[in-house]
């Protein structure tokens, strides 16, 4: 399944603090594209989505609308309140122009297993935004979440330095820890869910991996989208995973 991150839209419509691109409307184009999932991410300093956003969405989104978000009491009570389909806690500083790096879920386990508790409570599914390590995968699957999205940052990094060229020892290392912990969550009874800088080119290689559920792309589709417009951008991604 891919799922769509809107929030570069929302990007562009702070900039001039207005209603336009109106991200209800980029959720319905990418619906439309074939997104089987909406992703949003309501940050504590509100750079880009905005409440009533994800109040709005909720009523109109007719696939799973997953809400990225800090573990806060904040947050919690937010995802709760609108009954998103699923929520992916992950760290947040405010400096990051996006998010660094995984969720520390062995360091911070018994909160983690509070918050996944309420979550789960009320039907929401909760996945961790984790670092392709082991014992965070452990950890995740201590903690009660339903799923793990392993960080592909550092692989879409290594992809880069390597030209996508499979023969440079750390890009297949880095592809290999990513198959790695999505297959001890999946032995763990977890879903194996990636993303994060995932694109056109180097996207190929995760979406063949054994067991993949959801991969979460924002960015480059929203980046494609101003050359194709984002109905045929998500459309064009569905076909590289497909």
């Amino acid at each position: 399944m891919l799922g769509v991150n809107i929030d570069h839209v929302a990007t562009v419509r702070q900039a001039r603090r207005g209603d336009d691109p109106d991200p209800v409307r980029a959720a319905h184009e990418a619906e439309l594209g074939g997104a089987g999932c909406i992703t949003v991410h309501l940050r504590e300093d509100r750079r880009h989505i905005q409440d009533h956003d994800v109040e709005r969405l909720r009523g109109f989104v007719r696939v799973k609308l997953n809400l990225e978000m800090a573990a806060t009491d904040e947050m919690v009570a937010i995802a709760r309140k609108r009954r998103v389909s699923m929520v992916t806690l992950v760290p947040e500083g405010r400096m990051e122009v996006t998010t660094e790096g995984g969720l520390d879920v062995a360091g911070e386990l018994e909160r983690m297993k509070r918050v996944v508790g309420a979550l789960a409570g009320d039907g929401i599914t909760v996945s961790a935004f984790i670092d392709a390590r082991a014992e965070q995968v452990d950890a995740a699957a201590r903690a009660g979440f339903h799923a793990c999205e392993i960080h592909t940052g550092p692989y879409a990094a290594a992809f880069v330095t390597a030209g996508g060229d499979f023969r440079h020892a750390t890009l297949a290392g880095e592809l290999e820890a990513v198959a790695s912990s999505g297959n001890r969550a999946r032995a763990a009874g977890m879903r194996f869910n990636a993303g994060h800088a995932l694109n056109y080119h180097n996207v190929a290689p995760v979406a063949a991996l054994t067991g993949i559920s959801e991969l979460h792309i924002g960015h480059a589709i929203v980046s494609r989208a101003v050359w194709v417009g984002l109905r045929e951008a998500v459309r064009e991604m569905r076909r590289l995973i497909g």
